[in-house]
């Protein structure tokens, strides 16, 4: 990808929520990770009909979260590139619906993994605690580099979240 790519992209538009709705969109942006890829290439590499992709990429570009990375004239034609239009998806802050879309994506992803690593941890923190531990985990993975393109892609879900406290022990 190229260095104009913004970071982040806020899950919080109506475009953005159909977007997410179709876990073949997922695989798509998960896809496009790798780098620009034109269609035939994304339906090769994802098993998928030329115009299956091509209607799903549409979506994920009036959405704004694919774009034209470049073109190239073959045969009398154009082929085009499409890539990711962001590093990674965050949900709005106390936005329900943007952490249900961004899970649903990593449950998909999840599902066809051999073998994932997915942690529940529930503690105690003050929030000192907290606010010093989620500085970390975004830094850590904001911070992340990217390996060469030959490398394996992988998805990371980080998630610091306050929930229900249950009433303490009497």
């Amino acid at each position: 990808m190229t260095d104009d790519i913004p970071d982040a992209l806020e899950v919080r538009t109506a475009a953005h929520f159909k977007a997410l709705a179709h876990p073949f969109r997922h695989r798509l942006l998960f896809a496009l990770g790798a780098g620009p890829a034109t269609i035939s290439q994304l339906a090769t590499g994802l098993g998928a009909a030329k115009g299956t992709v091509a209607h799903h990429l549409k979506v994920l570009t009036e959405a704004g979260m694919v774009r034209t990375a470049h073109t190239r004239h073959v045969r009398g034609g154009t082929e085009q590139y499409h890539q990711r239009a962001f590093r990674r998806l965050v949900g709005g802050a106390g936005d329900a619906n943007a952490t249900a879309a961004l899970l649903g994506a990593v449950a998909e992803e999840l599902a066809v993994d051999p073998d994932p690593l997915l942690h529940l941890r529930h503690l105690r923190l003050t929030p000192a605690q907290a606010h010093r531990l989620r500085a970390t985990l975004d830094d850590l993975v904001g911070d992340a580099q990217e390996a060469g393109p030959d490398e394996p892609r992988y998805g990371v879900l980080v998630a610091l979240y306050r929930g229900g406290d249950a009433p303490a022990a009497t």
